[in-house]
Parts: C-alpha cells; sequence; structure tokens
C-alpha cells in the first residue's frame, strides 16, 4: 500500500453521481480537489465551490484548457459521459480520447478512469466497449493508471409497492445472479486508489459489492420493510432500445463469472451489502401502484 498522497486531486464529471461520490469521499479526507466542469456558473458547480472545491473551466475540444486544469496535480479522475445510442458513443470516445491526451500533456502522475465491469473483454454492448477503447487508449499512453469498473447501481434497484406486496421486476431471469455496487462506494474506492490508500496490483478493480438473484434482492427489500416480496422476470423487448437489450444481455452473461467481493473491501473495508445498503438509506416502500 502506498503512502498518502498529498496535493490537489483534479475530477472530471465531479457534478454527476459518480464523480460526486469520489468528490464526497476526497473531501472526507480533506483533499485538495479540483474540479473540471464546463461551467463554473451552474447550480452544481457552484454548490461545490461552497464545498471548497476548486472550479476549472474546460472544454473537451479544447486541449488547451484540459491539459492546463491538469498541470500541478497529483492524480486524476475521470468518467466519461454515459451514451444512449451509437452518436453518443462517439462522442464518449472523443471526450476520454481527449482527457488522456491531455493528461500525458500535463505529465499526470496517476490517473484513474471510471470504466465498466467486463471492459477487459470485447461484450458487443456499444456503450460498454467504448470505455475499453478508452481503457486502451490510457495503457498505450505511458501513464500510471488505475481502472474501476463499476457493477450496476444498487440505487436503481428499488422495487414498487403493489398491492401491499413489494415487487422488483427487472429483464433478467431470476436465476441470474445480478453483481452490484453502492455509488457511495465507488466515490470511497475511487477516492482510496487516488489518494495512494490503497492499489490495484493489476491495474484494475472490479467494483461488486454484492451479487444477488432477483429474488433474493425482491426479499431483502421485503424484509426491511416487513412486507411479502416477489420477483417478477421481464422479457428484453419491454426495452426501449437495442443499447439497453445488449447491455442487459451482457448483465446475464456476467453472471457466470465469480466475483471478488473481497478485493473491493480490501480497499474500502465499509463497502456495503445490499441490506446494508438498504437499512443505510432508510430505505421506505414507494407509494402504493394504483390500479389502471
Amino acid at each position: 500500500m502506498s503512502t498518502q498522497a498529498t496535493g490537489t486531486i483534479a475530477v472530471f464529471g465531479a457534478t454527476g453521481q459518480q464523480g460526486g461520490a469520489v468528490v464526497d469521499a476526497l473531501l472526507d479526507r480533506n483533499a485538495t480537489v479540483r474540479a473540471l466542469v464546463r461551467d463554473p456558473q451552474s447550480d452544481r458547480a457552484r454548490a461545490l465551490a461552497d464545498r471548497g472545491v476548486e472550479l476549472a473551466a474546460v472544454r473537451t475540444d479544447d486541449p488547451t484548457s484540459l491539459s492546463t486544469a491538469l498541470t500541478a496535480i497529483t492524480a486524476f479522475y475521470f468518467m466519461t459521459p454515459e451514451a444512449n445510442s451509437l452518436e453518443e458513443v462517439e462522442t464518449e470516445i472523443r471526450i476520454g480520447t481527449a482527457l488522456v491526451d491531455a493528461a500525458v500533456a500535463a505529465r499526470v502522475p496517476h490517473v484513474v478512469f471510471n470504466s465498466v465491469f467486463g471492459a477487459d473483454q470485447e461484450s458487443g454492448v456499444p456503450h460498454h466497449d467504448s470505455k475499453r477503447t478508452i481503457e486502451e487508449r490510457l495503457k498505450r499512453s505511458g501513464l500510471r493508471a488505475t481502472m474501476v469498473r463499476p457493477t450496476p447501481f444498487m440505487e436503481v434497484m428499488a422495487p414498487r409497492l403493489e398491492h401491499g406486496e413489494i415487487v422488483l421486476s427487472l429483464p433478467l431471469p431470476e436465476d441470474v445472479a445480478v453483481k452490484m455496487i453502492s455509488i457511495r462506494d465507488i466515490g470511497r474506492v475511487a477516492a482510496a486508489l487516488l489518494l495512494g490508500l490503497a492499489d490495484a496490483p493489476s491495474g484494475a478493480v472490479e467494483l461488486v459489492g454484492d451479487e444477488l438473484t432477483g429474488p433474493q434482492i425482491a426479499a431483502a427489500f421485503g424484509a426491511h420493510v416487513r412486507l411479502p416480496a416477489r420477483y417478477q422476470p421481464l422479457p428484453l423487448s419491454v426495452l426501449s432500445n437495442d443499447l439497453d437489450r445488449a447491455m442487459f444481455r451482457q448483465f446475464a452473461k456476467m453472471s457466470e463469472h465469480p466475483s471478488d467481493l473481497a478485493a473491493v473491501r480490501a480497499i474500502e473495508p465499509a463497502t456495503l451489502y445490499l441490506e446494508e445498503w438498504i437499512r443505510s438509506t432508510a430505505w421506505t416502500a414507494p407509494a402504493q401502484v394504483a390500479d389502471s
């Protein structure tokens, strides 16, 4: 394990969920944070500034603004915008490439890239393979780089209340074990790597906090609110686009690969299991679904 880094940590994506969790974790450790933002006057950017975060205005199509913002830092975290179409996939790769090149120009000592689970293999999911492309760019760059590869978020697993019963519906068979992680823990793991409090010996860490089937997930929520629970598997046809259908096929395929939950907890021992996340967030059952 490394000695804790001092100096400024740069974060691209600080106004989003995952990047915001990284900022939270860094500030909890009294780190100096510089957020690379498009508009320093936006409400989210100003909220960061109010917490002591330095703001650096950047444009991803302006290499000088990026390399300037990355000058004199000790580490750099970045994630790319989530793509929902093939056109956005190309934009994601363009932004990721620009950020890697800027880090090279600024001679950043350590880069942590927020990728996706399974990005070390070609998945056939366009907005997952785009992250694989960015990972490969990083590996060729000569920079010291660590990939954090999150699985689906616990935050999106929340079920509904129907006729007094907790019901979870996902387009996955009931025997598929879903790998998941809380957004909080994505931030904590990334912060530990950025600060040199932990290392990923292979240069990457698969972020899995828990692994449960649909019926087990439903049961965990039901037990918390003391209500009966059931799982309802849905067909892939309920999804509105080909990218989402490809993604859920990949989630099912991911279940075939064993998870190393201990590897994540070696970096962040307080990584939450789903039951712990449910308790820590004081989850309550949503309003009853009205009959149509």
